[in-house]
């Protein structure tokens, strides 16, 4: 299993989101994400979410939460376990990023953008500050096809 961190940044009812549209065959191309990424030898979730928003936005966090954790399985890579958290402090300033565009997007308007569907599902988790949840996401392809929700099938 691969571990990842992805974090949604917060300030005056925005998320800051990462457009990726830079990167040759991405999983995410042309998706709208939060920021966050892949663990390094030796790094704790929060290790790997500091050094990922610094190296992706050149923001450093001084304000953070764990909120939940979602385990994607899919049949087009390896599975994964992503600790997801949510920012409400930092300092410095954004600074261009590799993997795409960054952009400050109303919370209100990020349901009408191109976004993984699991994300709807914890992205209104987050909004509705539910405790902290554990969330299995399954996808063919692109297709979600199982979502369980602390240990309870939700899917549809």
């Amino acid at each position: 299993m691969r571990n990842t961190t992805l974090c949604y940044i917060e300030k005056d009812g925005c998320y800051l989101l990462l457009h990726r549209v830079k990167k040759e065959h991405d999983i995410n191309r042309d998706k709208w994400i939060g920021v966050g990424g892949g663990f390094e030898n030796g790094e704790s979730p929060e290790d790997c979410l500091l050094r990922e928003v610094r190296e992706e936005t050149g923001l450093t966090l001084t304000s953070y939460s764990l909120r939940g954790v979602i385990t994607f399985v899919t049949d087009c890579q390896e599975s994964e376990y992503m600790f997801l958290y949510t920012a409400d402090g930092f300092s410095g300033e954004l600074t261009d990023c590799e993997e795409g565009t960054l952009e400050w997007v109303p919370k209100s308007r990020i349901y009408d953008l191109p976004i993984w569907e699991g994300d709807r599902v914890f992205l209104r988790l987050l909004e509705s500050s539910a405790p902290f949840f554990s969330l299995k996401l399954v996808y063919q392809g692109d297709t979600l096809r199982q979502t369980v929700l602390n240990g309870q099938d939700c899917s549809m």
